[in-house]
Parts: structure tokens; sequence; C-alpha cells
């Protein structure tokens, strides 16, 4: 039986329009990279865990504003747990690109092993998995509305 696993994640955006994206090496996959964000804490709120995950993982404390996105998806988590997640996806835009990871778990330590700004053409031409998979078209969706 799959958890239920409500999560925040965040499109963090930078003053050229990069999207920031750690690179996650478990131990039982391939290495795969992935927007911050994670599980909410009970009784959390998306927003209020998308602003908790966003200070934790990057050292960025801000509002995250509106959530633009959702997305139901089911995977293992890198713990090893399959589970049933519902993400609601929030864009915070960022002018300074400087990153600290000293909030970071033990386990965040050991997998996120590297994180780095990505223009949609370097998206495009990666040549290891991202999730969300559709993150090129969220984030062209995003700035066709702004």
């Amino acid at each position: 039986m799959r958890a239920k696993r409500p999560a925040a994640r965040i499109l963090l955006v930078d003053g050229a329009g990069r999207v920031l994206l750690f690179r996650f090496t478990p131990d039982d996959r391939p290495p795969f990279w992935c927007t911050p964000g994670g599980a909410l804490d009970p009784g959390e709120s998306y927003a209020a865990a998308a602003r908790r995950e966003l200070l934790e993982e990057t050292g960025i404390d801000t509002d995250p504003g509106p959530e633009i996105a959702r997305r139901q998806v089911s995977f293992t988590t890198i713990e090893g747990v399959p589970v049933d997640a519902d993400e609601r996806y929030f864009l915070v835009r960022v002018g300074d690109t400087v990153i600290d990871t000293a909030r970071h778990t033990a386990l965040e330590q050991r997998v996120m092993t590297r994180w780095r700004w990505f223009t949609l053409a370097e998206l495009a031409a990666h040549d290891e998995p991202y999730f969300p998979e559709d993150l090129a078209e969220i984030l062209a969706q995003t700035e066709a509305r702004a």
C-alpha cells in the first residue's frame, strides 16, 4: 500500500530566468534532478511547507506566493517508501543566486550532492532525468501568464 504524501515544491527562478534544481544520488537508482521542496509536516499548509522547505534547502526565507501548479504522481521516496504524492508548486523569483545548504538534514547532505541553475534550453539538452518531467512547460506557462 502506498502512503499519501502531500508535498510543496518550489520553482525557484533567478533574474536570468534560470530554475534551480538539486541533483540527487540515491543508492537504489540512477541520479536525478529535482526542484527544492518536500513533504508537509502534520497540520502544515502547502504554503507554510513551501516557505519552510525553501529556507531549509536553499537558505532563502521569503513568502512563496500563491500555488501555481499541482501534480499527482506515484513514486518511491529516497527512503524507499512507495507514495502517492499530491505536489503543489510555488513560484519564487530571486535576484541572488547564492544557495545556503547549512540547514540540510543528514540524508539531504548525503543524497543532494549538487545544485545548479538551468535555462530552459539547458533543461531540454540535459542528459539526466529531472522532476517534474514537465518542468519546462510549467515554467513556460508561468511566464506566459506574467
